[in-house]
Formats: structure tokens, sequence, C-alpha cells
């Protein structure tokens, strides 16, 4: 429940700062977007990952609402190439949990791996930007954190990426 964990404290830091972050945005968006981000830092530092907030499209930055709900990046360790378990696994893990959903190989080259598995359709551009990016060292959850994505996120902090939760 390690993804439930960090996204929750990172949703419970935003809303606290929301006042703070609906002023910088109306006077200096660009501080706004930066003190988003140092939000995500420090949150992702309690658990040792950097956490990166993303606003990939125009105008999400004003959807206050998603805040920590979508569009995250979990940088966990920039050394690792290889995933501690087959890739297979974390294809099937992922139509077990979504159904028939389409994952494939990605990044594979310099002896990296990675998974990408697409969660909806595609843009006018032909692209399936609703995805998750499953590297070695990373996770980017390019969609709203529904129950489904929540619990194959939790498996992969879990399994793929060893990250457990804090005894307290």
């Amino acid at each position: 429940m390690i993804f439930t964990t960090i996204t929750e404290d990172l949703q419970k830091e935003l809303k606290k700062n929301l006042a703070q972050i609906r002023f910088l945005l109306k006077k200096n968006p660009a501080i706004a977007y930066k003190t988003i981000g140092e939000i995500g830092k420090d949150v992702g530092k309690k658990y040792n990952i950097e956490l990166l907030v993303n606003f990939p499209h125009r105008g999400k930055i004003e959807n206050f609402d998603m805040y920590g709900k979508q569009d995250l990046s979990f940088i966990v360790n920039m050394e690792k190439t290889n995933f501690p378990i087959k890739r297979s696994i974390i294809k099937e893990k992922a139509k077990e949990i979504f159904g028939n959903v389409e994952t494939e190989d990605a990044y594979m080259y310099e002896g990296k791996e990675g998974v990408k598995v697409f969660l909806g359709p595609e843009n006018e551009a032909g692209r399936k930007e609703d995805r998750i990016d499953i590297l070695p060292h990373s996770l980017h959850v390019w969609y709203e954190f529904t129950e489904p994505v929540a619990e194959f996120c939790n498996w992969l902090l879990e399994n793929v990426y060893l990250m457990k939760e804090k005894q307290s």
C-alpha cells in the first residue's frame, strides 16, 4: 500500500498549500509550478524517492481537485537498469488488474529494459498518452489514480521497486 500512502501524503500537503498555490498561479504561474514541485520533492524525501508532480498538458495546473491524483513520477534508484523480476510478470499483473490492456516492452537498448501499459485510447495525433511507464529506476503514471491504477502501482512499488511501508 506504499503507493497509496505516498499519494495520500502528497494530496494532503498540496491541499494544505492550495490557497498559496492558487494565489501564485494568478501572480506568477512559474513560481506556483515550482512550489508544487518542491512540495512533491519534500514528500518524496520522506519515502527515500524523488517525487515529481507533472502537468503534461496546458491547463492541467488549474485542475486543483486532481493535484496528487494523476501524472506523477517516482524516481526510485537511477542506478538500476534491470528489473528484479521478469518483464512478463509485470505485463501479466497489468492484464490481471486492468483486463484486456495493451502492454509492450520499452527502452530496450544498452542493456536497459522497461514496460509500458496503455490505459486509454489514442489522442488526435495517434498517440496513447494515458499510460504507465515502468522503468527499473522509475515509475511514471500518466493517468488518474483510479482504484485499479492504485492497486497496480502498489504492487509495482512493493514487487518491482522493493519498497515497503515504514513501520511506525
